[in-house]
């Protein structure tokens, strides 16, 4: 039986079918489908391009192609038309990044070309959790952080970026649309932290959103409180907020070579389900 394929841009018709695909995966898809939700459709609201695979006129997979490439639900034959149509494009993204299988074939395909990559990082295991930890108590000095205090928090959240990737968000342009995102998240009371002295010991951010599940990020605990177990009780309180506010699936994803996060992580009730993989330029 032959089977009749392609692939196209998304218009904002296809909306429907879209959402329906990304909201099957409601964890891994969280990123993408919170924008979409926002956004639509329509590239320049969006961001960037949604992809689509088609197979026999249905919708199988999607590939979110803007400051990241993202390939979403995809299938080894939509990852290889996701790759053609990357290769024709060039490569305007900072970053491949999704679920690790999907991710690692799509990196094979375009190495020969936009290789080779600043740092590749395979195996970043997906956690969730539904439920708040019976025995630790939210370190009650956690809070949000009000649109007042952007030169308070923004020293942790470029220490934390320059840490995390390699690289300073404040490069390029100066910083300006790493500033604009975090106000972005300060605005949608999304962004916690516990300050002593005027300066920040603890911080993590609620990013993708969703109603079905939302995803912590920017985790970062201040070099010289490190080890006063402030990751654990600091994350049970960004973890209350999440599920009381936000969505009652909370997840994250971490480097396989952080293992004091991933203890941290764990001891608070987060349990590996998966994992992503990202490719960084």
């Amino acid at each position: 039986m032959l089977t009749t394929t392609n692939c196209r841009v998304l218009a904002p018709g296809d909306l429907g079918e879209a959402l329906a695909l990304l909201e099957s995966e409601p964890v891994n898809n969280a990123f993408v489908a919170s924008r979409v939700q926002v956004a639509g459709l329509d590239p320049w609201r969006l961001g960037g391009e949604m992809w689509g695979w088609y197979e026999d006129g249905k919708l199988r997979s999607l590939c979110y192609s803007g400051a990241n490439l993202v390939p979403i639900c995809a299938t080894p034959d939509a990852v290889r038309a996701f790759a053609e149509r990357a290769r024709r494009t060039g490569r305007r993204c900072s970053s491949i990044v999704g679920p690790a299988e999907a991710t690692a074939q799509l990196w094979r395909l375009l190495e020969p070309g936009w290789g080779p990559a600043r740092d590749v990082r395979t195996n970043q295991p997906v956690m969730v959790t539904q439920t708040l930890p019976p025995d630790i108590t939210p370190d009650p000095l956690v809070r949000r952080i009000r649109k007042d205090e952007m030169e308070t928090i923004m020293p942790a959240c470029v220490a934390m970026f320059t840490e995390e990737v390699g690289v300073s968000p404040m490069a390029g342009d100066g910083g300006l649309l790493y500033q604009a995102r975090v106000a972005e998240l300060v605005a949608a009371g999304r962004s916690f932290a516990r300050t002593e002295n005027g300066k920040v010991v603890f911080k993590a951010e609620i990013g993708a959103a969703t109603p079905a599940a939302c995803q912590i990020q920017g985790v970062w605990v201040a070099p010289e409180h490190r080890g006063r177990g402030l990751s654990v009780t600091g994350m049970a309180a960004v973890l209350r907020y999440a599920l009381a506010d936000v969505a009652p699936v909370v997840s994250l994803y971490v480097n396989d070579f952080n293992a004091p996060a991933r203890a941290s992580y764990r001891r608070v009730g987060f349990r590996e389900v998966g994992a992503f993989m990202s490719v960084l330029f």
